[in-house]
């Protein structure tokens, strides 16, 4: 089912009519409730378990740590399964009678995209882990049609300014390895609003930095047997290819593709590669360029926040020896930006869910407190939701058996290791914005 029929079931079970009480929400009592969209169990577990940990845990710790505005948050998990259905079903009681809740940190693609069209009625502030460029556009006046979403904010490069990124290391990566002529580019992923969403941008400036673009291959969201998908991209003499779908599916796609002998430089989208992915895929992921949302990873102390998120951690794992994926600390950042988005409310007119949007917009090159070093210096105004346009590139190195032994030793090891490879700063060109 494509966005816009779930639109037209948004449409119909979200109509006003249907809400006992739209309009803004405050923050009642001593508690402030938030809404926390989760997939723990669908196609897409495999990195929204770790984000979705994160934020868990750094809603957690904020309580522990004297809540906001000396208020407790009251966390309302859903595990919707990356089953449209079920994020509206969850959305609708969060913003009606007594569950109403003042923010929402939300997962996926089609789910986002979905509601984005009732957040303005509803004044309701959403934190997405989907990082499509549709949801950048705060005023609706971008000129590839798409629509305003002034209460959609997320953490990180838009899923188009990473691709962009990879593409344009790609180009450079050609003319490094002393190649003539054209080289050839090639996305991958399932016929789905999330890997698609970035397919467009990419496509056009990889034409316009010579590239020829050959026709898509598609492969599901969930695991299977791509070795159709691989014999295929070996018989088109791809040169770079682009996965777009998450680490579950492309473990599968990797081990494939590595078993049917093809050569290529694969490319990800930040949910298409982490720790866990190069543990469960071994040698097949060795080479998989893809963009991190932090400065740093678990392992690296150096950056002062990472005290505070080690502090985080805890919340799960009291004994402190779990080793975070990127995905996890980028669920912690999220968390934070809304958390300080919260602050600010508090103190300019109250906790609503307006106020809080009105938050985001106060600093500029923004990092929580307490994450210095950590989360990527971020900045939103009233006319441009994109975070941020840096794009930091790592290649994922794994060099001999990821089998029996944990991720922090596999990494202390050298068995595992990310490998930084470029920073790009892809500019903020208007035509560029919500495309």
């Amino acid at each position: 089912m494509r966005v816009s029929a779930y639109m037209a079931l948004a449409a119909t079970l979200l109509a006003p009519g249907l809400l006992l009480t739209p309009g803004n929400a405050t923050a009642k009592g001593g508690t402030i409730a938030i809404g926390h969209l989760v997939d723990y169990t669908g196609p897409t577990s495999a990195v929204g378990l770790p984000f979705g940990q994160g934020v868990s845990d750094a809603l957690a710790y904020i309580n522990k740590n004297g809540g906001v505005d000396g208020k407790q948050m009251s966390v309302d998990t859903v595990d919707y399964s990356y089953q449209v259905p079920r994020a509206i079903a969850a959305y609708k009681r969060w913003t009606s009678g007594s569950d109403r809740v003042v923010a929402i940190q939300g997962w996926g693609t089609a789910d986002t995209e979905t509601l984005t069209a009732f957040l303005p009625r509803d004044q309701m502030p959403y934190f997405s882990a989907s990082y499509a460029a549709a949801l950048t556009d705060p005023l609706g006046k971008g000129t590839h049609g798409s629509r305003a979403a002034p209460y959609n904010f997320f953490y990180g490069p838009s899923y188009s300014d990473a691709a962009r990124a990879l593409v344009e290391w790609a180009a450079g990566d050609w003319k490094a390895h002393g190649n003539k002529g054209q080289g050839k580019y090639v996305h991958m992923g399932a016929n789905n609003p999330f890997p698609n969403a970035p397919k467009a941008a990419a496509e056009t400036l990889a034409k316009d930095l010579g590239f020829a673009v050959l026709p898509e291959i598609q492969y599901s969201l969930a695991p299977g047997d791509f070795t159709a998908q691989c014999l295929t991209l070996k018989e088109s003499g791809a040169n770079y290819a682009y996965l777009g779908n998450t680490g579950g599916s492309n473990i599968s796609m990797l081990k494939a593709c590595a078993n049917a002998g093809v050569k290529v430089q694969f490319l990800t989208n930040v949910w298409g590669m982490d720790e866990n992915v190069m543990k469960a895929v071994g040698v097949s992921g060795s080479g998989v360029v893809f963009p991190l949302r932090t400065t740093v990873t678990w392992a690296d102390m150096n950056a002062s926040g990472m005290t505070l998120m080690h502090a985080i951690s805890k919340m799960s794992d009291p004994n402190g020896t779990a080793y975070r994926v990127v995905d996890y600390m980028a669920g912690v950042c999220s968390a934070y930006y809304m958390k300080e988005a919260i602050d600010w409310a508090a103190t300019h007119g109250g906790i609503t869910g307006n106020n809080i949007r009105l938050g985001m917009y106060q600093k500029t090159n923004w990092v929580p407190k307490g994450l210095e070093g950590v989360c990527i210096p971020s900045t939103w105004t009233t006319s441009d939701h994109r975070g941020t346009t840096l794009v930091t590139l790592y290649r994922a190195n794994i060099t001999g058996s990821t089998s029996g032994e944990p991720i922090y030793q596999l990494m202390a090891n050298h068995v595992i290791t990310l490998d930084k490879v470029a920073a790009i700063n892809i500019p903020r060109k208007p035509e560029w914005l919500g495309w």
